[in-house]
């Protein structure tokens, strides 16, 4: 690691400490020839992620675009900003612990779905509504249908 003072390349760790939930490494290092200290942070590199488009138009995975979504959906509804970025940062997460480096939108949603379903019917048929393209009252009414037969089979269990 070169010195930011002196430009030296001999320099030393002599603190070492992990941050951010184990995810960053801080180190502070001493030039050996002008004795400067300074920091350093150690991270992984996370692969950029391509989302592939109904249109086959690819464009970068963007967390913030998923939480506008989120948000939208959930909108009126008791569910707080914390877990709507708890479920977006649980995608981006699973997404880059899989080593993903391409995704169609449809897999993103369907993500989204799983998790607002648990969270909040409401928002998930609202999310499913915009995400699957209703066309008319009949398909958002299977939709619901389907949600209350899976309902009743939870609630013999």
């Amino acid at each position: 690691m070169k010195c930011p003072k002196c430009e030296s390349v001999r320099t030393k760790v002599i603190d070492s400490r992990p941050i951010e939930e184990n995810k960053v490494i801080r180190r502070r290092r001493e030039c050996e020839d002008c004795k400067g200290r300074f920091t350093t942070y150690e991270r992984i590199e996370n692969i950029s992620i391509m989302v592939i488009k109904k249109d086959k138009v690819r464009e970068s995975f963007d967390i913030n675009k998923l939480k506008r979504g989120i948000i939208r959906s959930c909108e009126k509804r008791p569910v707080s900003l914390e877990k709507i970025e708890s479920i977006a940062q649980e995608i981006e997460n699973e997404l880059n612990k899989n080593m993903i480096k391409e995704i169609d939108s449809k897999k993103i949603g369907d993500l989204v779905m799983e998790r607002l379903k648990e969270l909040d019917e409401v928002a998930y048929v609202r999310f499913a509504s915009v995400y699957r393209e209703f066309k008319d009252v009949d398909t958002f009414f299977d939709e619901l249908e389907k949600m209350l037969i899976e309902k009743k089979k939870q609630d013999k269990v």
